[in-house]
């Protein structure tokens, strides 16, 4: 009987059936622990306490504060190297030459008369030759000490000492900032202080050196502290949530005190994210070279436009990276953000926001409203309105989507007065088309309650639906776009779902809107250009205007329209800014693509854009003085024997005929960056960006490496 290997002698099988391994000689188990595993010990508050007492000192529209350097304005004049030797090495020649001069007597003995007129005789002609060398020696030594002071004065000496000498081989090492007073130091909360709150202050203090507080909570409390001087909160509400909870208190509502990761570097006490680095390029002004490239809310505030080719780091280098700092500044109780952009664009993760939307996607949480949360029908419908057929509006000034407007309050105010609601999406694309049924029924619902003036409304529309070129079939057509089977479960306005409203911006809520692309594109500009236009209308009517509100607008091809440039006017004023990326600018009706970039107050080119693009960005960065050199080379003729014998020699020695330079100085006014420039000069990974703040400052077109 085959005994497969279990009953045979070990090792005789062919196969034999795998043997437990024989523990080695020594081994054992290891002994019990003494005792229980000690506590991890606390990291100490020395990073936190660092960052915090970091220098940020006042710099121009953009710069990264955060350990900065101011640097002059204009550029110190620097020496080529070979001028500066070669002057050195002159200077000390004619320091040599003056010397030998004088002590071989060729000057005469004049330069010894000082010695005779201050020295008494004795001590010249005693016979004491040591006193007499010694008296002598010294004065030769000053009168050569006065030659090379004076020579290399003029040979620039120091320069070739610090540019060359030890100075130079040693690393600049920055000096270490002095601590600051107590009074003055940030850690110990000096505000709430000078306000009575010692107890509080001590309890973050102390929380902050046990390296327990982190940026986002330094931010918060300070947000929080904000509203009690304002007299939003009181000032006892405020000590008893410190005192309770530590760094801890007032917690954004969701509960998280940071994001899941941090790709960027941020700076929440200056509310920066760094972008990259401006370059040591010597069209960028000099005190912005080589110092870090930053975006706050003062400069998203007026809104910010990014060109560039697919590839070029919109949204790696841009969107993403802001899109974390607003969704730190919400958590901070600072700011209200929303990202808009395709299914898997990089938006950050699920978990760094409160709210994410998934349209067309079956497990999706949220839902979108289609009306923005609005019970007015009049607003209703021009939100609609400039969602589905704003791109058709005239883009010319004046320009808008008034008759659409029209038509879709016509439907909508008698379907609420019946219904206590705004129709779905089917139903709305049924009054649309005319469909005899609904409009039956609205109809006689109205009829039974007496509204006369609704009815009139729909006796309107009803007369215009049989008119040529009624605007109701293309808002039909755009509708049924939406009216989709994958869309089915969205837009409901039954109460069933969990709407996401915009309305909401009133909070720090952090909100992600994934838009259907496959086989979805045109629906997906129609929900941009309806979320672009719920935010431009819920921003500017908000109570509240402390919370910075920004829309991320990943990809805005056929989002821009008339209405929506002027709303993007609109939000400086109430505290709001966009950010949208657009692949080329041919993405935008010609007559808008001026009045977009004046309503954007930082524009940035990226590279591999086409010289069409640069010309448009060219045109609104201007011109500017600039100073210019012409160089002219003119031989120079000898007409004597000795003359020609020279520039013969001048000839053999450096291959070129004598010639005389002439140099012209003059002011020309010129681009500041040329659409050739634009297209062929922006290495990749780089961009020109131009900053504009709330304020009204300016930083003008710079070239940033968005890789450093």
């Amino acid at each position: 009987m085959e005994s497969d290997g279990t009953r045979d002698v070990r090792g005789t099988h062919a196969n034999p059936v795998p043997r437990p391994a024989v523990p080695r000689e020594g081994s054992a188990v290891p002994p019990l622990p003494a005792g229980p595993p000690g506590v991890p010990p606390r990291p100490d508050g020395s990073a936190f306490l660092a960052w915090l007492r970091a220098s940020r000192p006042e710099a121009a529209p953009g710069v990264w504060r955060f350990g900065y350097r101011p640097r002059p304005e204009q550029e110190p004049e620097r020496i080529p190297t070979r001028q500066l030797l070669s002057g050195a090495l002159i200077a000390f020649l004619v320091g040599w030459l003056v010397w030998s001069l004088l002590w071989n007597g060729y000057l005469g003995g004049w330069w010894v008369l000082p010695l005779e007129l201050f020295t008494p005789d004795s001590w010249r002609q005693s016979n004491d030759q040591v006193g007499n060398a010694f008296l002598w020696y010294s004065y030769y030594t000053l009168i050569a000490v006065g030659i090379m002071l004076v020579v290399g004065r003029l040979g620039r000496w120091g320069e070739v000492w610090r540019r060359f000498g030890p100075p130079a081989w040693r690393a600049t090492v920055p000096a270490a900032e002095p601590a600051p007073a107590p009074e003055q130091d940030p850690a110990e909360w000096p505000q709430l202080r000078h306000a009575g709150a010692h107890e509080a202050a001590e309890r973050l203090a102390a929380e902050a050196r046990a390296g327990l507080m982190r940026d986002v909570d330094h931010a918060r409390i300070s947000r929080a502290w904000q509203g009690v001087r304002s007299g939003t909160h009181t000032l006892a509400s405020f000590t008893g949530a410190v005192l309770q909870d530590g760094s801890a208190a007032c917690l954004h509502p969701s509960g998280e005190r940071d994001l899941p990761a941090r790709q960027a570097r941020h700076d929440l006490l200056t509310g920066q994210v760094r972008l990259g680095t401006t370059a040591d390029d010597p069209r960028n002004p000099y005190h912005y070279r080589g110092s870090g490239l930053a975006l706050g809310p003062e400069l998203l505030g007026t809104s910010l436009l990014a060109v560039g080719p697919a590839g070029s780091g919109k949204t790696g280098a841009v969107i993403r990276p802001l899109a974390e700092s607003l969704c730190l500044h919400s958590l901070a109780g600072r700011a209200a953000v929303v990202a808009v952009g395709a299914a898997g664009a990089g938006l950050g993760p699920a978990e760094a926001y409160d709210v994410v939307v998934r349209i067309g996607h079956p497990e999706s949480v949220y839902d979108l409203d289609l009306y923005g949360g609005t019970t007015d029908p009049d607003e209703a419908a021009a939100i609609l309105a400039e969602a589905l057929v704003g791109d058709l509006a005239d883009p010319h000034p004046g320009g808008d989507s008034r008759r659409s407007t029209t038509v879709l309050a016509q439907l909508l105010g008698p379907f609420r007065a019946v219904h206590d609601r705004f129709p779905s999406v089917p139903e709305l694309r049924q009054l649309l088309d005319g469909t005899p049924g609904p409009l039956a029924a609205l109809r006689k619902a109205l009829t039974d309650t007496g509204q006369e003036s609704l009815l009139r409304e729909l006796d309107a529309r009803e007369r215009q639906m049989a008119h040529p070129g009624d605007v109701g079939a293309v808002l039909a057509d755009r509708i049924a776009l939406l009216d989709r089977p994958a869309f089915a479960p969205f837009f409901d306005t039954s109460g069933q779902s969990r709407p996401f409203s915009l309305k909401a911006l009133d909070h720090p809520v952090r909100v992600r809107i994934d838009l259907p692309q496959r086989g979805h594109a045109d629906a997906s500009r129609i929900l941009a250009r309806l979320v672009l236009a719920q935010f431009t209308a819920s921003v500017t009517v908000r109570e509240d205007r402390s919370l910075f509100a920004c829309l991320l607008l990943d990809d805005a091809s056929g989002v821009i329209t008339p209405e929506s440039v002027r709303g993007i006017q609109r939000l400086r004023s109430a505290h709001a800014g966009t950010v949208l990326t657009l692949r080329t600018l041919d993405d935008v009706p010609r007559p808008l693509r001026g009045p977009l970039l004046g309503a954007t107050g930082c524009r940035m080119a990226l590279s591999g854009l086409t010289p069409w693009d640069g010309q448009d960005f060219a045109e609104v960065w201007g011109k500017e003085w600039t100073e210019t050199r012409d160089v002219t080379d003119r031989q120079i003729i000898a007409e004597t024997p000795a003359g020609k014998a020279v520039h013969m020699l001048r000839r053999v020695i450096t291959g070129q005929a004598p010639t005389a330079r002439a140099v012209t100085v003059r002011q020309v006014e010129r681009e500041r960056w040329s659409a050739s420039e634009l297209a062929h000069g922006v290495p990749p990974g780089h961009a020109v960006l131009s900053l504009t703040t709330v304020q009204g400052e300016h930083a003008p077109p710079l070239l940033v490496d968005l890789r450093g």
